[in-house]
């Protein structure tokens, strides 16, 4: 049978997209909250992530235990994740359990929020921020991230610093959830084996009465300086080389180009620096890669080394990219297309997946893509299109920053 998509919109602003597919063995669905680092402003840094984790905390009917008792006698696929610009709760279930599930999730969407439950939850923060203070690359990430956007809350980190998570109270958290967690900030997506009415009427009874807050995001655009940042730390024993630079944004069509540009440098395998770094034995990781987000985007290239090769190897890196306009080779194009659309077919196929996809693309482009129209997107894209893509910037200005034994 053919799969149907639908939307619709509760009376207070609360959207639902989704598609129905009636061959499908299980059902997903998703709470979709448009917020991140980059609503935050400075002093609650953190507050998104640290509020993801208090949602399992309990509600007015239901215990931490008894959401956790739910989900496992449900046998859910469950998760919950946290960006820059997206808070997401999703679970997938057999078709029969999906009412229970949904129910479950909208439930948590409304927690309680209590002092206690808030001051012990924030030494688990501390705790993971102590976690990927231990680790270079998340370090390296984070100190990236700041320095290109340059104090914009699109720098932010995403858990907060030791200092925002400490100084923060339960009462900043329930104004931030007041404001950001309200029916017209948030859309449910759904897929696989759903019964229409039946969404709709369970969307109705948990969120109906749910308040708009008209919440809203700010658009400021970064100064790109072309900032170079050296990090010395003796503890590691690699070097660390990561660079960023402007692409397409979410709601831009060269999204597609630019996703097939990324592939053809840097993929895991394969790739332009694949061949240049990691088979040669100069690296042992390299890639590049590609975020769209909302009316903005941005490119990654990253590589690892031994520290006697860190010149060396962030040459070859920034000349990968440097001269590949001049070296762009229709073949290579082909085989990333084909191998996007398999990875984009894969992945969609499972109801989680495809649900996944449409509460992004419902988010960003407030409308119904296809999995149909995404493959015709992503084929499409041509060799010119990629060389008219790189002319624009060429890859610059950019901000690199190192990490390793000698900064």
């Amino acid at each position: 049978m053919a799969v149907e998509p639908f939307q619709h919109q509760l009376s207070n602003g609360l959207s639902v997209v989704a598609e129905i597919n009636p061959d499908a063995h299980t059902s997903a669905v998703g709470f979709f909250v448009k917020t991140g680092a980059r609503d935050e402003a400075a002093e609650v840094m953190g507050v998104s992530h640290f509020l993801e984790h208090m949602m399992f905390k309990g509600t007015e009917r239901r215990s931490a235990d008894d959401i956790n008792r739910e989900f496992d006698q449900l046998g859910a696929n469950y998760n919950a994740f946290t960006s820059h610009e997206t808070t997401v709760y999703w679970a997938q279930v057999l078709p029969e359990f999906f009412a229970q599930a949904f129910d479950l999730l909208g439930d948590m969407l409304r927690p309680s929020l209590r002092e206690d439950d808030f001051n012990i939850e924030k030494n688990v923060i501390l705790e993971e921020i102590g976690m990927y203070d231990d680790r270079p690359q998340w370090r390296l990430s984070d100190a990236l991230l700041e320095h290109h956007f340059s104090g914009l809350p699109l720098g932010y980190r995403v858990l907060g610093t030791v200092d925002t998570i400490k100084a923060l109270g339960v009462d900043q958290m329930r104004g931030y959830f007041e404001q950001r967690y309200s029916a017209d900030n948030i859309t449910v997506a759904a897929a696989g084996r759903i019964d229409r009415q039946q969404l709709i009427d369970e969307l109705e009874r948990i969120a109906g009465d749910w308040k708009p807050s008209g919440a809203t995001r700010d658009y400021p655009q970064p100064t790109i300086a072309g900032e170079r940042l050296n990090l010395p730390d003796p503890k590691v024993n690699r070097q660390y080389i990561a660079a960023m630079c402007a692409g397409p944004s979410t709601q831009d069509d060269r999204r597609y180009t630019a996703k097939v540009l990324s592939d053809v440098l840097g993929d895991t395998e394969g790739s332009r620096l694949y061949w240049a770094l990691v088979d040669p034995g100069l690296a042992d990781e390299a890639d590049f890669s590609y975020m769209p987000q909302d009316q903005i985007g941005s490119y990654f290239a990253y590589a690892s080394c031994a520290p006697n090769r860190t010149d060396q190897v962030e040459k070859i890196l920034l000349d990968t990219l440097d001269s590949y306009a001049d070296s762009v080779d229709a073949d290579e194009i082909e085989r990333a297309k084909n191998k996007l659309a398999t990875q984009a077919t894969v992945h969609e196929e499972s109801p989680a997946g495809r649900m996944r996809g449409l509460g992004v693309q419902w988010l960003y482009l407030g409308r119904y893509v296809s999995l149909k129209e995404e493959l015709e997107r992503i084929m499409s894209v041509t060799a010119d299109d990629v060389r008219a893509l790189i002319g624009e910037s060429g890859f610059q200005p950019r901000t690199v920053v190192r990490l390793g034994p000698g900064g």
